[in-house]
Order: C-alpha cells, then sequence, then structure tokens
C-alpha cells in the first residue's frame, strides 16, 4: 500500500518511497516512476492521483533534487509533522516540494563537489585504476622476469628461459623478489591505466560521429593513441623507476652479492630512486628519458589495443547479449593484447633500454633512441629487438584479459556511461 489513513507516516518513510531509485535523493524521475506504479487499493489510487497532479506535470523538465536534510528542513519550515504523517498531509508535503524542486537555485560548492565525484569520467578513472591494479598483480612474476631479458646485453646472458629464470628468482630472492618492483608497478599503473580508460571514453565522446553510438576503426584507432600519449605522460616518472627497481636487485653484471645470492646493500625504495635519478641524470630529463620511444610504442599500441578488443568482442560475443560471460571477455583482452604488443614489441624493448642506460650496474650506454636501435641490431642481431617476448605473452595475455574485465565489471557497477 502507497498511504493508509490507517497507517500513519514518517518523514523518512515518505522520503523513502519518493526516492524510488535509492540514490538520497527525490527527483522529478523518482517521482515520476512513483507515479508509474500500479494502485493495488483505493488509497493507493488516491495517493497516485495527488502525485499526478501535483509534482509530475511542473517536474516533467525539472533537474531540481532534494536530500533528505534539505527535504526535512523544508516540512519542519512549513509545521509539517515529522510524523504520523497521513493523508492528508500529503497534498500539502507535495506542494512544497514542487515548489522548491522548480524553484531556482544557485549552485553550492558541495553540488560542484558531487556533480565532479559522480561524473562519469570520475566512474572511468576509478574503474581504470581498479583494472590495471587488480591485473598487474596477477602477472607481476612475469613482468619482472619480462624486464630482466629485455634489459640483458649481448651474450652470455645471466636469465635465459622462462622457467630456468622464474626458478633463479626464487631461489635468489624468494616470494619478494617474484614481486620485486610491483609496489612501483601498482603506484604506477593505478594512475597510468585510470587516466588511459578516461582518455579513451572521453575522446570517444568527441569524436563520435552524430547519430552513431559506436566509433569507426579510424576514429577508435585515434582515440586510442590518444589516449596512450595521454597515460604516458602522465605516469612517465614512475615507469622509468618501476624498471630501476626491477633492475636492481637481479643478478646482471656489476651488482656486489655474498655466498648465498642476496644483494650485500640495501636496495632503495620508490621516491629514493627518483630523487637520485633526478639529482644525478639530469633533472626532468633524466625522469623522462626514454619517453620519445616509449611514446612511439605505447600510442600505436594502445590504440591497436581498443581496437583488436573492440573489433573481437563483435566477433565473439553474440549481438544483443545484455550479459556476456567474462571468460569470453578474457578471451577477447588476451587476444586483443597478444596482437597489438606482437606488432610493437621492439619500440617496449627500446624504451627498457633507454631506461636504463644511466645505470653504473648497465654494461652498455647509448647517446638516443637511434643510436639504441644501430647498436642493438649491430651487437645482437633483430633478436635483440624482440628479448623477452614469449615471457612478454604469458604476462600480456592475462593481464589486458583481467584488465578489460575488471574495468567493465567496475564501470558496470557505478552505472557508469
Amino acid at each position: 500500500m502507497l498511504m493508509d489513513d490507517s497507517e500513519p507516516w514518517s518523514l523518512q518513510q515518505l522520503f523513502r518511497f519518493l526516492d524510488h531509485n535509492n540514490d538520497g535523493h527525490i527527483d522529478a524521475k523518482d517521482l515520476a516512476a512513483v507515479c508509474a506504479l500500479s494502485p493495488r487499493s483505493p488509497s493507493d489510487e488516491s495517493t497516485l492521483n495527488i502525485l499526478k497532479t501535483k509534482v509530475a506535470v511542473p517536474l516533467t523538465d525539472s533537474d531540481g533534487r532534494l536530500s533528505y536534510s534539505e527535504f526535512t528542513q523544508l516540512l519542519s519550515l512549513n509545521a509539517i509533522p515529522a510524523r504520523d504523517i497521513t493523508a492528508e498531509h500529503l497534498e500539502n508535503i507535495l506542494t512544497l516540494v514542487s515548489k522548491a524542486m522548480t524553484a531556482p537555485r544557485e549552485s553550492t560548492l558541495m553540488d560542484h563537489v558531487h556533480n565532479v565525484f559522480y561524473s562519469d569520467t570520475m566512474k572511468h578513472l576509478v574503474a581504470g585504476g581498479m583494472a590495471g591494479a587488480v591485473s598487474r598483480t596477477v602477472v607481476s612474476p612475469v613482468e619482472r622476469m619480462k624486464i630482466l631479458f629485455q634489459v640483458q646485453g649481448p651474450e652470455p646472458a645471466a636469465y635465459e628461459g622462462v622457467f630456468p629464470t622464474l626458478a633463479k628468482m626464487w631461489r635468489e630472492e624468494g616470494f619478494m623478489g617474484m614481486m620485486r618492483g610491483n609496489g612501483t608497478n601498482v603506484v604506477r599503473i593505478v594512475p597510468y591505466s585510470a587516466s588511459q580508460f578516461a582518455a579513451y571514453e572521453y575522446c570517444k565522446t568527441l569524436l563520435m560521429a552524430p547519430g552513431e553510438t559506436e566509433l569507426d576503426t579510424p576514429r577508435r584507432l585515434t582515440a586510442g593513441a590518444i589516449a596512450g600519449i595521454v597515460s604516458v605522460v602522465c605516469t612517465y616518472p614512475l615507469d622509468i623507476v618501476r624498471t630501476r627497481l626491477s633492475v636492481q636487485s637481479a643478478t646482471l653484471e656489476g651488482n656486489i652479492r655474498n655466498n648465498n645470492g642476496v644483494p650485500q646493500r640495501k636496495l632503495p625504495g620508490i621516491l629514493p630512486t627518483m630523487l637520485q635519478i633526478y639529482r644525478t641524470e639530469g633533472g626532468i630529463v633524466g625522469l623522462y628519458r626514454g619517453l620519445w620511444p616509449t611514446t612511439l610504442g605505447v600510442a600505436p599500441y594502445v590504440a591497436l589495443n581498443f581496437q583488436c578488443y573492440e573489433g573481437l568482442k563483435f566477433l565473439l560475443i553474440p549481438p544483443g547479449s545484455d550479459t556476456p560471460s567474462a571468460t569470453r571477455k578474457l578471451i577477447c583482452g588476451a587476444l586483443a593484447g597478444s596482437i597489438a604488443q606482437t606488432i610493437t614489441y621492439p619500440l617496449d624493448v627500446l624504451r627498457r633500454r633507454m631506461q636504463v642506460t644511466g645505470m653504473a650496474t648497465i654494461n652498455y650506454k647509448y647517446s638516443g633512441t637511434w643510436d639504441a636501435v644501430r647498436t642493438m641490431v649491430r651487437n645482437e642481431g633483430i633478436r635483440g629487438l624482440y628479448k623477452g617476448m614469449i615471457p612478454n605473452y604469458l604476462k600480456v595475455a592475462p593481464a589486458i584479459g583481467v584488465s578489460f574485465v575488471t574495468y567493465e565489471w567496475c564501470k558496470d557497477a557505478m552505472n557508469a556511461r
């Protein structure tokens, strides 16, 4: 029943009834939804008739909304009792609510804060950050192994083979060695993934053709490339620190270790490493060393990633499917990441080499991007550009799959568009 003289309501009960979507505010959509309810008794029909007469028409195009505190304050100022509300009070209450919600209202600071925190962009940032943190933690051991392969110079190499390298990492450094650099990676990947997904969604809105609901291939590639550039510029110093931390404890040439293979010096953390790079390697220039090859690699990679994922979703998920399975999304993400990474992988290797070229324990130096390419090909052959490719597949496939699934799950949970 909606309202019955024999069962008076409190203000809290009335507010819950009028707040149809339970979001803590009464707005025009709530009242329209209440008006659409089917009456189950004469008193229900009477209540709904009052609603339709007093509220539905004037609030059809209204953006006004009332919180519970505003609702109770309004009724208190007009001598409406806080309890024992009956159908006799309802008409007067709805008249007051209608006037309050349609009256011009100045935006307050809290209104602006609310709009920011509950905007789709903020939801995309949160969902993207969560997606990055979950996906990278899952594949952290493989990520570190890939970096160790990439930064090794010409043979003989200290790390060879996927399983021997994993065993060596576990034997020499234990679980902490397997996860070395993951804290930095998560700190980096949260803003990286958040800015990437949010930038992509924002670019989709800007590039969407009138009357369309999906981007065509050129526009999607453009949106993905812009998203990749934005994410790189925002987080590159953390990326270079993550690479340094992954390398510092490994048994590359120059590291001092005891008989058990454990480093004899304490390894620096995120902030000390960043400060050291800033002080000894040219300030901001040192923190952004390798940005150019990174951008060259990440922009097409992210563009291809989004394009392949959307295209594979169209092929593997039946049209009209409202709730595609997580397994299909994982497969789409894994294939998309593998395809994109195969095309852009040499640029990823080049990025890692440029990030560690200033370290004392590394036995190669490059004067610039093109010098690095020439030197690598001359000393290590074309294979040098694909070092770490196999463990990279082991990382990319689950990481991208988990990332897309987590992102879409978070976005749906927050009702983001």
